[in-house]
C-alpha cells in the first residue's frame, strides 16, 4: 500500500470519502446498505487493500454504535452469532483465495435476496413460523464470517437473522454493534499478519477519512430517531435487497 495523501487521485479521494461517510450511516442503525461502501472501497483501491483500509473505519464506527446504543444489546443473539463467526473467518482466511470469486458472489446474491423476499413475504404473513433451530444461527454466523473476511459484506446475512428474530429498532442496532466490534477486532491479526493487507501506511489513509465517518455517524443518527421500528424493518428489507442486486453487477 503505497498511496499517501498527496498521491491519491481525486476520484480516489472521493470514492473513498463517500465509502466512509455511507459507513457512518450504516454504523449509526441504518443497515443494508454495505455493498454500496464495499464496491466504493474496491474502485478507489482495490479488492483485496480496500479490506484493509476499510477495516479501522468500521471499528470507529462499531465503538460509536455500541457507546451509542450499547443499553439496547441483547447477548443472548451476540453469543450465538459470535463463535460461528470466528469459524467463518477463519474458513474465509485460509480458503477465501481457493474460491471462484465471481460464482461465490452471485450465489451469496441470490441467497440473500430469496431470503430477504421469504422474510418480506413473512412481514406480511406473520403466523408463518420463525426458524429457532440452532442450525439457522449457526449457518448465518459462519456466512457471515466467511463473507465479512472476504469481503465485508456480513451485514446483508447479520441482517437476515436479527430480522428474523424480529428485533425492534434500537435492540437491532444495539446488538448488531456489539457483534461487529468483536468479530471485527478478531480479524485484524488475520489482515495484519496473514494477508498483510494493514500496515502503517494502510492505516494513514483511513485515518484520512476518520472525518467523513464521522459525519456519517451523526446524519446517520438523525435518520433512525426519525424511523419507527416498522418503518425501519421495510427500509432494512429493501436495503438488503437492494444490495443483493447491486452484487449481481459488482
Amino acid at each position: 500500500m503505497a498511496e499517501t495523501l498527496e498521491n491519491l487521485s481525486t476520484l480516489q479521494f472521493v470514492l473513498a470519502a463517500l465509502g466512509a461517510f455511507l459507513l457512518g450511516i450504516g454504523k449509526s442503525g441504518v443497515k443494508g446498505i454495505a455493498v454500496f461502501i464495499v464496491v466504493l472501497f474496491v474502485f478507489a483501491f482495490g479488492a483485496r487493500p480496500s479490506t484493509g483500509i476499510i477495516m479501522p473505519l468500521l471499528i470507529v464506527g462499531d465503538v460509536f454504535a455500541i457507546l451509542y446504543y450499547k443499553k439496547y444489546t441483547r447477548w443472548k443473539y451476540v453469543f450465538v452469532l459470535i463463535p460461528w463467526m470466528m469459524v467463518g473467518v477463519i474458513a474465509g482466511t485460509l480458503g477465501g483465495s481457493l474460491l471462484d470469486e465471481e460464482r461465490f458472489r452471485l450465489g451469496m446474491a441470490l441467497l440473500i435476496l430469496l431470503t430477504t423476499l421469504i422474510l418480506y413475504y413473512r412481514e406480511n404473513h406473520p403466523s408463518i413460523h420463525v426458524p429457532t433451530h440452532w442450525s439457522f444461527g449457526s449457518g448465518l454466523g459462519i456466512l457471515a464470517g466467511f463473507t465479512t473476511m472476504i469481503g465485508n459484506l456480513a451485514g446483508a446475512v447479520t441482517n437476515i437473522y436479527f430480522l428474523a428474530m424480529q428485533l425492534p429498532k434500537n435492540i437491532f442496532i444495539g446488538t448488531s454493534a456489539y457483534v461487529f466490534f468483536i468479530i471485527n477486532l478478531f480479524k485484524v491479526p488475520f489482515h495484519v499478519w496473514v494477508w498483510n493487507t494493514i500496515d502503517m501506511p494502510s492505516l494513514y489513509i483511513s485515518l484520512i477519512f476518520v472525518p467523513f465517518l464521522l459525519m456519517g455517524l451523526l446524519v446517520g443518527v438523525k435518520m433512525v430517531q426519525h424511523i419507527n421500528d416498522q418503518n425501519y424493518r421495510k427500509l432494512i428489507l429493501g436495503l438488503t435487497a437492494i444490495g443483493s442486486i447491486v452484487l449481481f453487477f459488482k
